[in-house]
This record gives C-alpha cells, structure tokens and sequence, in this order.
C-alpha cells in the first residue's frame, strides 16, 4: 500500500487500513513472531501495538549506557579502548548529552556520489517525496551506493557500541530543503520495547548555516521520561487515530522543554559531518531564511536487532524490508 506514504486525506486515521496493509505486508512482519515470543507478547503479529499493550509485559534493562553506571560501564568496556582517542573522549560524553558530532566523517567523494544517486533516483522515478513535501523515504532501496553508506563498518561499530547490541538499517530519510520540523524524539516515530533501542545518524550533504534551516537538539533531553501517547491528548480511538495526534505531540514536548527549561543548541554542519542521536534525544529543524537555498541531508535511524519495533502515534508494527539473518555483504566505502 504504497499510496499512503504520499496520502493525506481521512484514511489515514483508519487503524483498519493499516491491519489490512499489515495483511498484504505479512512477509515484512514475520520475524516479530520470535520476536513476541520472545518478550511473552501475545499478539497477533497484525494487529496494532502500542505502549498500552507493551506496559503490561515484565520492565526490561535499558540499553547500558543509559544506566546510572554509563561511566563506569565504558570504562571496563575492552572495546572501548579499541576506538581512536578523539572518539573515546567524545564516547563519554554519550550518557550524559545523548549526542555525538563526528567532524568530516564522509569525504567530499562520497557525499558527493550520495547527491548524484538521489538526483539520479529523482530523475528516474525511482524515488518521490512523500506526503510532506521534503522527505524522500526509503531511497537505499534502490542504490546500492547509499546502502553502502548504512552499513560503513566504521559507522555501525560507533553505532552497535552506543546500543550494546547489532543495529538494523530500518530507513533512509532524504532532505533537499531543511525540515522546519518542531522540536520532537523519534521514539514516537520508531518506538522499541525495551525503550531506547533506536538510534539515528544525520549526514550533512553540504554546509548548513542560519539561512538553510540548520539541526537544532536539546542537550540531555534523552535522559527525560519518553513522551508516548498516554501522555496527551492524541484524539484517538479504538478504531481510529486522532487526525491532531501528531500536533498534540508536538504541544506536549514543547511544554517538556518550558518546564525543564531545555538550552536548545544548533548544529552548523559541514558537508560530511555526522550527527548521531540518542532514541529519545529532542531535536528539530531550525527556519529556512533564504528559501532559495538548498539544505542537503540524509537521516538514516537504525534499529535494535531482537526487540519489538513499531510506530507509538499510528500503532503499527514496523515493516521491515531486509531483516538480516547473516551479514550483509555490501561494498566498502572509504
């Protein structure tokens, strides 16, 4: 049902569309039966998920660095030590900000064969933008180029360390233009039980600056309880799904920020520069001054190998194209 990754109207707010959808998909959703068995869940693996239903399963650990002992965890860690002695500083910085900025982590070459492969995906009809006007989704499907860039060793191992456990590429994000997003976590987008276990990488395409609309994040935010559905007033139904849900969301974490009196920091990237966030770290984009200018981005969110995956707002599992059983054999890039 690929219409409704650019549809608008009433449909959407059907939970019946999505189970239906979840039919067609079915082989994108068999690996939550073991899954579910795992964590005692039983549920149709069709049927809608949500917090509600997932806090009534037994609590699970958090992922290790977002414990109390983060520090004295990383420190024991042999793999640590492993990682140049920059990173490592920036490492231990992870628990208590929820970020880590990587300087010039892409070459010129590679970011600029990741712009070539999305204009020629454009081009070609491979790709389109979704109903938001500014998100192309899913355009690793159709490269083998910037599935490379997913699966860069040097990446997942900064990314598998953060999480503790083996990460899976679950979607590629596309901007030309910066996002003006509100300030929001992708945990209401991509939710995991247990909680945390996503994580997200913000590529810079080119240079941002003020005019362009450039990432904005909220230092420590990640530490705070995750906002989820039980936590405003989304409007939905047993059958539907509140046509304001999302803005409701956007309410709520704006009077997170108030009451905890947030620093909002803004990330001026250079082309090349990684951004990689925490599942429950706050963040946005900032205004585009200068409409006439470009803000070319790639946002790539991996999940957790072995936990539940699924969607808080809309309820639905997460479909998953290429759950891996082996490695996955992709080529190197610098």
């Amino acid at each position: 049902m690929g219409f409704i990754n650019k549809y608008t109207g009433v449909l959407r707010t059907f939970k019946a569309v999505y189970f239906l959808n979840n039919l067609l998909q079915s082989k994108k959703l068999k690996h939550n039966k073991a899954i579910y068995k795992k964590y005692k869940l039983d549920r149709s693996i069709y049927s809608p998920i949500s917090s509600t239903v997932l806090k009534k399963l037994p609590p699970q650990e958090e992922p290790w660095l977002d414990s109390p002992e983060a520090q004295q965890r990383l420190s024991r860690n042999p793999q640590f030590s492993q990682f140049p002695l920059p990173l490592q500083e920036k490492l231990k910085t992870w628990p208590e900000n929820g970020f880590l900025a990587l300087n010039r982590f892409f070459s010129d070459e590679v970011i600029d064969n990741v712009n070539d492969e999305i204009d020629r995906l454009l081009q070609d009809h491979k790709v389109d933008f979704n109903y938001t006007h500014k998100k192309i989704m899913f355009a690793f499907r159709h490269s083998d180029a910037l599935k490379a860039i997913l699966y860069k060793p040097a990446l997942t191992n900064i990314l598998e360390f953060l999480l503790g456990r083996q990460v899976i590429p679950f979607q590629t994000i596309n901007f030309l233009k910066g996002s003006e997003q509100r300030a929001h976590s992708d945990s209401i987008h991509m939710t995991t039980y247990p909680l945390g276990n996503l994580i997200a990488v913000w590529i810079a395409l080119e240079d941002t600056d003020e005019a362009n609309g450039p990432l904005f994040y909220y230092p420590g935010s990640h530490k705070l309880p995750y906002i989820l559905n039980s936590d405003f007033e989304s409007g939905s139904t047993k059958y539907r799904i509140g046509s304001v849900a999302y803005r409701k969301y956007e309410d709520k974490v704006q009077e997170v920020i108030q009451e905890n009196q947030l620093q909002k920091q803004v990330f001026y990237a250079k082309k090349g520069d990684v951004f990689i966030w925490h599942a429950n770290l706050l963040h946005g984009g900032s205004p585009v001054h200068d409409l006439a200018r470009t803000r070319k981005s790639m946002v790539i969110h991996y999940y957790a190998k072995d936990v539940i995956c699924y969607h808080e707002i809309t309820q639905r599992p997460a479909l998953m194209n290429d759950y891996p059983t082996a490695e996955v054999q992709v080529t190197e890039i610098d």
